[in-house]
């Protein structure tokens, strides 16, 4: 009888040590490796597609109502990856969409000129800090290359932060892939 309550006790000994060693987890990595951002890209709709639309505010300074219909038609899972870029007088965000997203931004781009995109972003770690529309640039032309390119109503940390989440999120998505 005591042997098998010294069994007993040793793997409740064990399963505890591997709880406490699961609980307290592996520190090695950054938390910047863990930050994702979010980001939609919402096509500009026309007012009689009243239920499949909404008004959002565009822009914190000068706020204009854009009217974008509810669903996106590209998101975060079509980034292949993401980079901040200097131009004259500040930056601007360029965002390189995979195959299917380039496929997509081409056909939205093709046929709807003149018309805006807004751009929804959600950023700023794990608990996604910051949630608001981005910008509004109007498609001036046919985008076949999927590389998508607009200045933010953003500081320029705060476009940093939406570059990283986007790119550690790509990282994540081509890694589960492999699978």
């Amino acid at each position: 009888m005591l042997i098998g309550r010294t069994r007993i006790n040793l793997y409740l000994l064990c399963f505890a040590g591997l709880a406490a060693v699961l609980v307290a987890g592996c520190r090695t990595g950054d938390s910047r490796d863990k930050q994702f951002s979010a980001l939609r890209l919402h096509m500009e709709a026309t007012s009689d597609a009243m239920s499949f639309s909404r008004v959002v505010p565009i822009y914190r300074e000068n706020p204009m109502s854009l009217r974008v219909d509810r669903d996106p038609f590209l998101t975060e899972v079509n980034v292949a990856s993401a980079k901040v870029v200097d131009e004259v007088g500040g930056f601007v965000i360029q965002i390189q969409f995979d195959r299917r997203g380039a496929w997509l931004l081409e056909q939205y781009t093709t046929s709807n000129p003149g018309r805006r995109v807004a751009i929804y972003s959600e950023f700023g770690g794990k608990g996604f800090r910051e949630a608001r529309w981005l910008g509004a640039p109007t498609i001036r032309r046919r985008i076949s290359d999927g590389l998508f390119t607009f200045t933010p109503d953003a500081t320029r940390a705060e476009a940093e932060e939406v570059v990283l989440g986007l790119n550690n999120l790509a990282r994540k998505l081509e890694t589960a892939s492999k699978w």
